[in-house]
């Protein structure tokens, strides 16, 4: 009877010393907005604080200047491998249009933020099926420097909430002495207008 019992003890502890295993490690990854930079033939990606990454090989292929979110993990130094690269929208501050141009259809507000040189978005709205239109107008009457997001649903009919991704070069807000520039953002969201203070170093 004893023997039996040892039997069974020792059954039931060996799934326990197997589980003792180290598992295996997934790779530490980041996820960023990036510009695209060709150098040739091959790309490469700089983060809005001034770094460029080498990807150890990718299949991406864009445009110089296309923004993107990248994911992405560190190799060694500079050179990363690269998970996925996806375009998002790239725009630059519009100095016609405003007010005649200016679309109201709300969004909701997930992230707005300026990093680099670009005002970057994160924002939900509700989408089906047709592409919807926006813009950045900057009003040029007035004595401070107001933008606004302009989002066109362009007759989309309802859907379900989607996140939208964009990041508006605001390089041509900047002087020529250069000192940091504050910012209006007004955008209209499901709440009414908001407008944000911002500030592009």
């Amino acid at each position: 009877m004893k023997d039996f019992l040892l039997f069974w003890i020792i059954l039931l502890l060996l799934p326990v010393a197997g589980c003792e295993e180290e598992p295996q490690r997934l790779d530490d990854y980041f996820v960023d907005f990036a510009t695209v930079k060709k150098n040739g033939s091959s790309y490469r990606f700089q983060l809005d604080n001034g770094r460029i990454l080498i990807p150890l090989e990718t299949n991406y292929s864009g445009q110089e200047g296309q923004r993107v979110i990248l994911n992405y993990a560190f190799l060694e130094g500079d050179t990363v491998r690269i998970h996925s690269a996806g375009n998002i929208l790239t725009g630059e501050v519009q100095s016609q249009g405003f007010p005649e141009k200016l679309e109201k259809d709300p969004v909701k507000i997930q992230s707005i933020w300026v990093g680099g040189d670009y005002l970057n978005m994160i924002i939900e709205t509700e989408y089906h099926s047709k592409p919807h239109k926006v813009a950045l107008l900057r009003n040029a009457s007035s004595p401070t420097v107001d933008l606004y997001f302009s989002h066109s649903k362009e007759q989309d009919p309802p859907g379900y909430p989607q996140k939208m991704y964009a990041s508006f070069l605001l390089r041509s807000l900047r002087t020529e002495k250069n000192p940091p520039i504050s910012f209006r953002l007004f955008i209209q969201t499901y709440d009414g207008l908001r407008e944000i203070t911002l500030t592009l170093n």
